[in-house]
This record gives structure tokens, C-alpha cells and sequence, in this order.
């Protein structure tokens, strides 16, 4: 069963954690991890970019110049791609990216993300994130005291106090465990989570 620190916000060690052997130990699996952030990346995409092919062009009705004894390459319409203002070759259309995962997939992915992080030492818990006042300075300082400027932190609930105290820090950003995914733990240097987050966590994945 892994063990990590339990720090409070000044960065002190104050005592252990015991995290879940099936969820924090878990056997990475790199290729499952590959497949969920693909499909995340996938789902992201709107597909909503469109421009008009030839046929939707308006214009180009008549023959510029008439086939034979011009010199010229002969030309059909002056709204062909290769005409200014003419239509697009393979245009592209809005189209659905969405790529589906099985649910255990997501599941292993899961625990494969949050068992690496705990592999490379990159996972911090803290007693509990008992800001003063919603400033950014304030999150800054805990951040420094954990030696970090690149974290996704974690909270088993909304609170508003580190929300905004966190909301204008580049490369640091906040979720809850319900949204909580696979690409965003990866994405960044290091987890911090709250000793409730890490009960919830082990609440909904066991």
C-alpha cells in the first residue's frame, strides 16, 4: 500500500497518508493511457470548420473564353480552385470527432494516470488548503513551499476561496474529483490533492 506526506499549507510534514493499493498502486498501463487522452483530445475538437467547394460558389455560370484558338488553357468556370474566389479542393465539412471509450478502459486509464504520479513522486496531499483570502499571492506562497509552479489541484468540493486564488497562476489549475481526467493529471508536473479529495477518490474508484 503506498505511503506519502501529509503536509499542511506552510509545507510541513505533518504525518502519513495510506492511499489505495488498487487505485495509487495500480500497474501502469501506458497503452490504455494513450488511447483515453487520444479520445479526450478528439472529443475536444467542435469540427465545425466548413468552406465551399465548387459547386457552392456562387458565380461561374458562363465560359470565361471560349475552348479553341485563344492560346490559352481551356477553362469552364471562373469559380474552378484554381481561380481566384474559386471553390475549395475537398473542402472540409463539419463532422463529429467524438471517439468513444469503455467504461473500464477509462477506469484502468484512471488509476494507471494517479498510480504514475505516484511512481515519480509527484503527488502532494495536503491536510487541507485553508487559504486566508481568495488572493493569488496567497496560493502562490503554498505552491512555493511545495516547490512547484506547474500542479493540478485537486478538491473534493467547490471552493471558491482557491478557485479564484488560483485562477490567475500560469501552468496551475483547479478540479474537482467529479471532473477530474486522465489528461489534465498527466499534463501537469504535479498532483496535489486534499486528504477529502483522496477519500472521494477512493470512494468513487475502488
Amino acid at each position: 500500500m503506498p505511503n506519502v506526506a501529509l503536509y499542511n499549507i506552510a509545507g510541513e510534514e505533518i504525518g502519513k497518508v495510506k492511499l489505495s493499493e488498487e487505485i495509487f498502486g495500480h500497474e501502469v498501463n501506458e497503452a490504455v493511457l494513450h488511447t483515453v487522452v487520444t479520445a479526450y483530445l478528439a472529443n475536444q475538437r467542435q469540427g465545425t470548420q466548413s468552406a465551399l467547394t465548387r459547386a457552392e460558389v456562387s458565380g461561374g455560370g458562363i465560359k470565361p473564353w471560349r475552348q479553341k484558338g485563344t492560346g490559352r488553357a481551356r477553362q469552364g468556370s471562373t469559380r474552378s480552385p484554381q481561380w481566384t474566389h474559386g471553390g475549395t479542393v475537398f473542402a472540409p465539412k463539419p463532422r463529429d470527432y467524438r471517439v468513444s471509450v469503455n467504461k473500464k478502459v477509462k477506469r484502468v486509464a484512471m488509476k494507471s494516470a494517479l498510480s504514475s504520479k505516484v511512481n515519480d513522486n509527484a503527488i502532494v496531499v495536503f491536510d487541507a488548503l485553508d487559504i486566508a483570502a481568495p488572493k493569488t499571492k496567497e496560493m502562490v506562497k503554498v505552491l512555493a513551499n511545495i516547490k512547484t509552479d506547474n500542479a493540478l489541484v485537486v478538491l473534493p468540493e467547490k471552493d471558491e476561496i482557491v478557485e479564484r486564488a488560483t485562477s490567475n497562476i500560469p501552468n496551475v489549475k483547479t478540479t474537482l474529483v467529479g471532473t477530474l481526467n486522465v489528461y489534465e493529471i498527466l499534463k501537469y508536473k504535479t498532483l496535489i490533492l486534499t486528504k477529502d479529495a483522496v477519500a472521494k477518490i477512493e470512494e468513487v474508484y475502488v
